[in-house]
């Protein structure tokens, strides 16, 4: 694999290989680990994917510590049973990424040094159980708005991982409705946790999109080369349109003074997130940047033995097929 990644690299100067690969793309054609690809092709999805891994795993930080205090034995099952779908998303990831010869404790020692990020939204806290529903509810929504396209993204490995994903995430929007539906029909203290955790996530959902395409630095390649099927503000407006009805249903009151409805291009205006705000998550000084990270260390480091174990017997078991033959 570091030879056919040192061959790309030699090669991307080659304006008929160049060409050859986006006709390909371009034609719909689905580009698999074997095949040559541009050296920034692989890097740019060793990034995306890489982080897209990390998100979901991550992302069981914010809900696990909610499992024991889940209102019911059903609520708790089924926020266990999402919670172990995420640290599946993560494994299918990851073994994409892999097929792009970065091995997963690269990936993971990236993220703990620093050089890959995971999505701004985990790094916000869960404070009541309405924040576990608007999770499901707003987040998830906004990751299956991003993630239904990447089905038909130009990666095969990524592609396919993709669909179960999508179906999951699917679930997970919806027990995260069915939780906000639940409290907004009960009590009036009820009504008002799940208007406060509406107030707390909206904006950050919409931060998830990343930022605006006029200022995002990756959109435009990855678009031509459709490891990006949609802009990051087209998926953000589909988002707000989409959710906002939603919201009506459940009689709560999305917190933008701005949006309105246009009836011309049927959609909302709305006011963009704070950039600043995202720029200083992102950079690790979102409220549980360093809980997050600490938690993702800790686990490295004390499931060290297990990884050594398994290499161990990995090693025993190929030494043993050696002798045999």
């Amino acid at each position: 694999m570091y030879a056919q990644m040192i061959a790309s690299q030699a090669s991307d100067e080659d304006p008929k290989r160049l060409a050859a690969f986006q006709k390909r793309i371009d034609a719909g054609e689905k580009i698999e680990p074997k095949d040559w690809m541009p050296s920034e092709y692989r890097k740019t999805l060793i990034r995306q994917i890489g982080q897209h891994a990390h998100s979901e795993i991550v992302g069981q930080l914010p809900e696990g510590n909610w499992i024991t205090r889940a209102p019911t034995l059903e609520r708790k099952a089924i926020l266990l049973a999402k919670v172990q779908d995420e640290a599946g998303h993560g494994l299918y990831l990851y073994c994409a990424a892999e097929t792009l010869g970065i091995s997963r404790d690269q990936l993971t020692e990236m993220l703990l040094d620093g050089r890959m990020k995971y999505s701004s939204i985990f790094n916000y806290p869960t404070l009541t159980w309405a924040d576990i529903g608007a999770i499901g509810w707003l987040v998830d929504g906004a990751a299956i708005m991003n993630q239904v396209p990447l089905q038909r993204t130009s990666f095969g490995p990524y592609a396919r991982a993709m669909i179960r994903i999508c179906k999951e995430e699917s679930f997970h929007q919806r027990q995260g409705f069915d939780i906000m539906m639940k409290m907004c029909n009960g009590s009036k203290e009820q009504k008002t946790m799940a208007q406060n955790a509406l107030d707390r996530f909206w904006y950050p959902s919409l931060m998830m999109f990343g930022p605006s395409d006029s200022d995002s630095i990756h959109s435009e390649q990855s678009m031509a080369w459709k490891i990006k099927m949609n802009s990051n503000d087209e998926l953000r407006q589909k988002f707000v349109d989409q959710t906002v009805p939603q919201a009506n249903l459940l009689r709560l009151t999305v917190p933008d003074p701005n949006l309105k409805w246009k009836d011309k291009r049927k959609g909302y205006d709305f006011t963009m997130p704070d950039w600043d705000e995202f720029l200083a998550v992102i950079n690790g000084n979102g409220p549980c940047n360093a809980d997050r990270l600490s938690a993702r260390k800790k686990a490295w480091t004390e499931g060290q033995w297990v990884r050594d174990g398994l290499q161990a017997h990995a090693k025993k078991n190929a030494n043993i097929m050696i002798a045999a033959e």
